[in-house]
């Protein structure tokens, strides 16, 4: 995949521009194709799993043109997030109708995509500049606690019960929501404990990061009401939470059931690509910067989203992540459709 295919990613960001300016259906649009045509789409174009050889891997990492996309998708973050912003602050909550709801989803899938995807992707960068990136993303989220827990949590326990990230068995998306989301937010909390207890200072340090995190997203969230009042706060922390759902969403079906066998020493097995679901289709991952090839990410990390390979012994997806997020809800369809793939990789 050349970079001017991730250019599809802006996509939804002129379908959000579209809806912010329609009423009634056309509100909708963004939400309509994103999880109504374009899972149908992946459906018929299937799957696309063509692979690179080491000459064109390390000719696409050193491209900084692939990195160029991710650093514009964050003013674009940030402008429509603050021209929404501008757009609910005259309208009061109790107003809502059809349309604003059609509206605040379609920033929901922004803060999802943008303001976190993208986020996990510059996130994983080991250049300062890159991670400050990230942050500001998922401070457009209220999801600052993510850069903490994801690097130093979800990859070392991914696919363990330890995992807040990892959903279980038979545990439904809906319940996964609350679990995973207080959990995590939990969790990076004690991660920074830990942190500073190594290094001799006391839990409430200043260089704590969580403690950092929350006092920015207040100051954040003090700003956002100075500008456009408690109507416009009210319409970003709606889109922020639907973000969130949606992070959590994906989470859910990367690792649904998936665990690690526990060795005789009492550790995990090493991670491995069959502990991820892997999706080849095509608009999923355009869209997403190659985050459903997710077995090969978490089996080596630090590559950035244009190395990332289809892996063979991966269990795969039937569709796309689109149509697997949607497949989700309807959680009695999700159990008959993907117990039995599990099994085949915990036997």
């Amino acid at each position: 995949m050349k970079v001017f295919g991730y250019l599809f990613a802006f996509f939804p960001a002129l379908l959000f521009w579209i809806s912010l300016h329609a009423e009634g259906i056309g509100a909708w649009i963004c939400v309509a194709v994103v999880f109504g045509v374009i899972p149908v789409l992946e459906w018929i174009i299937g799957v696309k799993s063509s692979q690179l050889t080491p000459e064109q891997i390390e000719l696409r990492a050193e491209d900084k043109r692939f990195d160029w996309v991710l650093y514009a998708l964050v003013p674009t973050q940030w402008f429509l997030l603050l021209y929404y912003g501008g757009v609910f602050s005259e309208i009061p909550f109790q107003d809502w109708g059809f349309s604003e709801w059609g509206k605040v989803v379609g920033m929901g899938i922004l803060c999802g995509s943008y303001g976190i995807n993208v986020a996990h992707e510059l996130g994983h960068r080991t250049n300062k500049w890159e991670q400050r990136l990230a942050q500001s993303l998922l401070l457009s989220s209220l999801y600052m606690h993510f850069f903490i827990e994801h690097n130093r949590g979800h990859h070392k326990q991914v696919a363990t019960p330890e995992d807040p990230s990892t959903a279980r068995l038979n545990e439904p998306v809906q319940l996964f929501w609350f679990r995973s989301m207080y959990q995590t937010w939990m969790k990076s909390w004690e991660l920074e404990f830990e942190r500073l207890k190594r290094n001799n200072r006391s839990p409430w340090h200043p260089s704590n990061q969580m403690l950092q995190f929350q006092l920015i997203q207040l100051g954040y969230l003090g700003v956002v009401f100075f500008l456009f009042g408690g109507n416009g706060l009210t319409a970003l922390v709606f889109a922020a939470l639907i973000g969130a759902i949606l992070l959590e969403t994906i989470n859910y079906i990367e690792h649904y059931g998936l665990l690690r066998k526990k060795e005789s020493n009492g550790y995990y097995e090493r991670v491995e690509t069959h502990h991820s679901w892997n999706s080849n289709h095509i608009i999923g991952r355009l869209l997403l910067f190659e985050l459903s090839r997710h077995s090969d990410h978490h089996y080596k990390s630090h590559k950035k989203y244009q190395e990332l390979e289809s892996a063979s012994n991966a269990p795969q997806m039937p569709t796309g992540y689109p149509g697997m997020m949607v497949l989700s809800i309807i959680f009695p369809l999700w159990f008959w459709i993907m117990n039995r793939r599990v099994a085949q990789f915990n036997s």
